[in-house]
């Protein structure tokens, strides 16, 4: 009953054998793969390929780096297509701030204008939200706690431990992703929250266990087995704590 709750399997990185990858994945045990969007074009392939494969989930998003250099109009129209597809989906993202690879301060500032909308905007729709933060993790803290939204997963959240405690204590979700075998700070991470506001991710193609290798949602099982190991669990009691994870805050 494993989960990979956020991946790209839409991207080209795929495109030759994405049959493969997914049959890897059912015979891993993977029951759920969520495919997150990233912009109105990807927002349409991410709903092609729920539409395809059964085991594919869909979530609709408008990535920061995308959405600072939209035109009102473009903005607009891709608030819009979610809302559309709310029947279709079962969370949003990814959204978020990413101050990594935008360090102009006014387009940092759209990045932020357009976050409090898209909150305020899709929170109406009940869906969490799947969330990107990257060098910007507290100022996405600050304004989810500013609109009191409750649905939420921290996508690969690497923020400071301080952060990490903030978002334990108003009870989101982290999704961790297998490169924790190689990485202390997600190692850490685990260690401080409780399991039932863990869940496996992939963001496949990145994020693999061995650098510089693709990524795929197979690998959530490698997360489950540290996780058990920085526990001091049974893998399989972390396997179906985490399924009960993804059924609470996506299908709920």
């Amino acid at each position: 009953m494993l989960v990979d709750v956020h991946c790209h399997l839409n991207f080209d990185q795929f495109s030759s054998e994405r049959d493969e990858v997914i049959q890897r994945a059912k015979d891993a045990n993977v029951v759920a793969i969520i495919n997150s969007g990233t912009e109105y074009e990807t927002n349409i392939q991410t709903l092609e390929l729920a539409k395809k494969y059964n085991i594919i989930k869909a979530s609709l998003g408008i990535y920061p780096t995308y959405v600072q250099d939209l035109t009102e109009e473009d903005f607009q129209r891709d608030l819009k297509f979610i809302k559309e597809h709310k029947d279709e989906i079962i969370a949003v993202g990814e959204v978020g701030l990413d101050y990594h690879h935008t360090t102009d301060q006014k387009l940092q500032k759209i990045q932020q204008d357009r976050f409090h909308t898209i909150l305020e905007e899709l929170n109406k729709l009940n869906k969490p939200f799947v969330l990107h933060t990257r060098k910007a993790e507290k100022e996405v803290i600050d304004i989810v706690e500013s609109k009191g939204i409750k649905k939420v997963d921290f996508h690969c959240f690497t923020g400071n431990y301080k952060l990490v405690k903030r978002i334990i204590d108003n009870g989101w979700c982290f999704s961790i992703p297998p490169n924790i075998i190689r990485m202390l700070h997600f190692q850490g991470l685990v260690g401080m929250a409780p399991l039932f506001q863990l869940l496996t991710e992939t963001d496949a193609p990145y994020l693999s266990p061995p650098p510089k290798q693709r990524n795929e949602p197979a690998f959530v099982k490698i997360t489950v087995q540290k996780i058990a190991e920085l526990k001091n669990m049974d893998e399989h009691e972390v396997e179906n704590i985490i399924f009960m994870n993804y059924q609470k805050l996506f299908l709920q």
